[in-house]
């Protein structure tokens, strides 16, 4: 069809040279009338391709002019709502007046609504009792009939305050049209053949390039957008997760290390070395290296007869402690083991040893020490403790069998704070205030068993998509076998947690499988349309 139109035009220019108005054009192929919206759109499609190639010029007229809504029409056809509800009701002293939800069952809720009181500015109807009747035998549908000419012209005679009430009343809407005035151009022709964009071999061989017309090419062109790079669903919402710690005061450990030893992994942290999580089931080991350098020695000492005849008010786990074992090398199964290396050097004065610069340095130094906020000012105390808030979002392993909500490698999102005489209230109280901050507000605790906090708990979130509760991270206290060792004094709670910074972005970007967030089965166009998280 769009050949034969552009034929049309290029055929109607070479006889009259000038096309003065398209709406007298007859489309072929097309039931639209001629003057229609649609028939113009399909004559710019038009126009458009021969204006491409110099073939003709033409200028745009706008116009404006009124459709029928679906109301509208109703009206046309049925009657306006005032003459429907008048046409319903018996003459005054003939019959019974109708009741207002009588009206509404015989002409239906809109009309009975809006014709009554048209009805009545008009004079057609009235009150009588609990009903309306009629007033006159016979009435003029005015509105019926501009709608009528509105449909079949685009305007009224009447004028612009009858359409402007027409227009209230949503029976007719406004639409700004077009048509055009065409002439020829500077590569008139009558053929409608495409030029050539591209100059081949054949036509060099053949000689066809001599007598072949080519497109002109637009050097002033853009070009195609190239792509540029887009951060994954997964770095947008670490992002915004660490802007929730910095804002709460918190301060960032370094995480580097993604293999640890088992020392830091498990046993200074209270985790037995008879634990299933230390099974090559659970934990990646290294084969080489295999084993690391001894930690101090004092410190493993102490940890060792925790773990072995108990001490700090625990009987201890009454198994046979193992060098070897706390000295394995493996991948971090959490980023639990940075926090409890950051924990022992935030603890050294408190063993009267200098104060390590690493712990200093994320800190802020001593005269500016991140705090936990009401729950302490920072002072140094004659014991040496300072409060401390910190948090961590890095990259974690575990020996895992993959399936919709779990990986081999994930990021888990790592805090703790250490104050005084802390207790379980206040750690669901941030939890709650933390996760509300993610946009996260339906969140359920449950308790749970961890080797290194009592009292603890699993934090659970609803997924939409899959339609259940799903875990999200695991919290609690730290334990005195934990932190006494380390060289705290007694009235000191660290509170602790490791939260899941998959799950979240799974909940936030309504994903309902792990599998599909990161690997080989990621949308590359996913992750470019991702809006960014906004918590």
């Amino acid at each position: 069809m769009a050949e034969s139109l552009q034929q049309l035009v290029l055929d109607l220019l070479e006889s009259s040279g000038q096309i003065s108005d398209t709406r007298c054009l007859t489309i072929p192929g097309q039931s639209s009338p001629a003057g229609s919206h649609d028939a113009q759109i399909t004559i710019l499609g038009a126009l458009n391709s021969l204006l491409s190639r110099e073939m003709i010029k033409y200028t745009t007229h706008e116009t404006l002019s009124h459709v029928l809504t679906p109301e509208g029409a109703q009206c046309v056809l049925e009657g306006s709502h005032e003459a429907r509800v008048w046409a319903a009701l018996h003459t005054k002293g003939e019959g019974k007046p109708l009741t207002a939800p009588e009206l509404k069952k015989v002409v239906g809720d809109d009309a009975a609504k809006v014709g009554q009181g048209r009805a009545f500015k008009s004079g057609w109807i009235a009150k009588e009792g609990d009903g309306f009747v009629k007033l006159v035998p016979t009435i003029e549908d005015t509105t019926q009939l501009d709608l009528r000419e509105v449909d079949s012209t685009g305007t009224l005679k009447a004028g612009e305050k009858t359409l402007a009430d027409l227009r209230k009343r949503k029976l007719i809407i406004q639409r700004k049209g077009q048509w055009f005035t065409v002439e020829k151009g500077a590569n008139f022709s009558t053929s409608t053949a495409k030029p050539e964009t591209d100059l081949t071999v054949e036509m060099l061989t053949s000689g066809a390039w001599k007598t072949s017309t080519f497109k002109k090419y637009n050097f002033e062109a853009e070009g195609i957008p190239t792509n540029g790079g887009a951060l994954h669903p997964l770095l947008k919402v670490r992002e915004e997760i660490r802007n929730i710690f910095l804002e709460m005061g918190f301060a960032e450990m370094p995480t580097s290390s993604f293999v640890e030893s088992g020392f830091w992994c498990f046993d200074a942290l209270f985790v037995p070395q008879q634990h299933p999580a230390r099974e090559v089931q659970d934990t990646f080991y290294l084969s080489d290296p295999s084993q690391s350098l001894p930690p101090h020695a004092p410190y493993l000492a102490t940890v060792a007869r925790t773990h072995e005849h108990g001490g700090f008010g625990s009987t201890g786990y009454r198994a046979p402690w193992s060098d070897a074992e706390t000295r394995k090398l493996l991948l971090r199964t959490h980023t639990t083991a940075s926090s409890a290396s950051m924990l022992y050097k935030l603890a050294a004065k408190c063993r009267g040893e200098e104060v390590d610069e690493e712990i200093d340095a994320v800190l802020g130094g001593s005269a500016k020490t991140k705090t936990a906020g009401n729950l302490g000012k920072g002072e140094k105390t004659d014991d040496g403790f300072r409060p401390a808030k910190l948090f961590s979002i890095d990259r974690v392993f575990r020996n895992e069998t993959m399936d919709a909500t779990h990986l081999a490698e994930f990021h888990q999102v790592e805090g703790v704070v250490a104050d005084r005489n802390l207790t379980l209230a206040d750690l669901i109280g941030f939890m709650r205030v933390f996760f509300k901050k993610m946009g996260i507000e339906n969140v359920r605790f449950k308790p749970a068993y961890n080797p290194y906090t009592e009292p603890s708990l699993e934090i659970f979130a609803f997924h939409p998509m899959l339609d259940k509760w799903v875990e999200i991270g695991n919290s609690g206290m730290f334990r005195p076998e934990m932190l006494e060792p380390m060289g705290f004094p007694k009235d000191v709670r660290v509170h602790g947690w490791g939260l899941s910074l998959e799950r979240p972005t799974m909940i936030r970007y309504g994903i309902n499988n792990i599998r599909t967030l990161v690997g080989h089965k990621v949308s590359i166009e996913g992750v470019e349309n991702s809006p960014a998280v906004i918590f």
